[in-house]
């Protein structure tokens, strides 16, 4: 595990830009980190208990506090504030993005829930 040398919120706050001593350097959206939240409120007490997020798109990072030396506690503009992302936990987000975005995106839809907030999918039988 590797802790970042530069973490930065967007001035638009709508990602955090994290930056690594190897030169790797990861984009990670405010929506992204909301719904994989580490929090109970959003994974549950264990596998099968998680709380599928929605309705988040137009979330933004309200604040950003380093949580010790091994973790960010990030404020999201829907209050949302309970999680705390461990360094090891951003890298493996960072590093598994597109899949674990490309899942999420998959249980959305097969709930029939959106990303806006003031939108829904009806699934017609």
């Amino acid at each position: 595990m590797s802790t970042p040398t530069k973490v930065v919120v967007r001035e638009s706050k709508d990602a955090l830009l994290i930056e690594y001593s190897d030169g790797q350097t990861y984009n990670l959206p405010a929506e992204f980190l909301r719904v994989h939240s580490p929090s109970a409120e959003v994974r549950g007490h264990g596998e099968g208990n998680e709380t599928l997020q929605f309705g988040k798109r137009n979330i933004t990072i309200s604040s950003l506090e380093q949580a010790g030396n091994y973790a960010l506690q990030i404020v999201f503009s829907d209050g949302h504030d309970s999680g705390i992302y461990s360094w090891q936990y951003l890298q493996q987000l960072a590093k598994n993005q597109d899949a674990l975005w490309s899942k999420y995106l998959e249980k959305l839809h097969n709930a029939g829930l959106s990303r806006d907030s003031d939108s829904q999918v009806i699934k017609l039988l």
